[in-house]
């Protein structure tokens, strides 16, 4: 494996459902190296998404240690973890998350608003990001005005302009037909290749995990195999 980027340690997580704990992941440990593009998979409440969550920094374990791009982040403030997440992580959810009164170049511009930069310069790297996923000629537009795999490549251009070190994609093809999956699969492995983003992939669809460089599926908490593709 290349040098490490994310190391999951023995982490534990647990939910309240009433006057219960419920815990979803059992001392779990993982791995991902840099420039790898990771797939993760398993049936409903394997605990998948929390595990990206924690990745993320949007949620805390309850025990164990989680360091990303050289940051121990369990161990850092709610407002401290919001000023890492800014720079290191760019996230890719199923349903987009765009603002919608906003133009495609104001949505990807949002994780820019907290860094120390010119309207001029967030403006230029929003456009920046949206030639990469091939939409400069609809910075203008709302999202309304887009189709969904263009509203995709909206939120990818959202979740690259900070140049972040590691992408989390919650199923970023769940919502879309099988052609239109298969050009955001296409976008995210060139991102993978060209220009050495690590990602991280939720999916249920094996389509979509054949294109991940590795696979780990999960199961009730705990990780039940992790296979390298040939």
């Amino acid at each position: 494996m290349s040098e490490t980027i994310v190391r999951v340690d023995n982490v534990v997580k647990r939910y309240r459902k009433g006057r219960e704990a419920v815990e979803v992941l059992h001392g779990l440990s993982l791995e991902v190296g840099r420039g790898e593009f990771c797939a993760l998979m398993g049936p409903s409440g394997s605990g998948k998404t929390t595990l990206l969550n924690l990745i993320g920094g949007l949620d805390k374990p309850d025990a164990g240690e989680i360091d990303v791009a050289g940051q121990r982040i369990d161990r850092l403030s709610a407002r401290a973890l919001a000023r890492w997440r800014s720079a290191h992580v760019g996230f890719i959810f199923q349903f987009y998350n765009l603002m919608p009164v906003l133009s495609a170049q104001r949505n990807v511009e949002l994780p820019l608003l907290l860094k120390k930069m010119s309207a001029k310069e967030r403006k230029q790297r929003a456009l920046n990001a949206l030639q990469i996923v091939g939409l400069e000629d609809r910075a203008r537009h709302l999202p309304r005005e887009l189709s969904g795999g263009q509203e995709q490549r909206v939120a990818i251009a959202r979740a690259i302009v900070s140049d972040p070190d590691v992408l989390l994609a919650d199923e970023p093809t769940g919502d879309l037909d099988r052609d239109t999956a298969n050009e955001i699969l296409d976008l995210l492995c060139t991102l993978n290749q060209r220009q050495g983003k690590t990602i991280l992939m939720v999916t249920h669809d094996p389509v979509a995990a054949e294109r991940a460089g590795r696979t780990v599926q999960l199961d009730k908490g705990s990780i039940k195999s992790d296979a390298v593709a040939a």
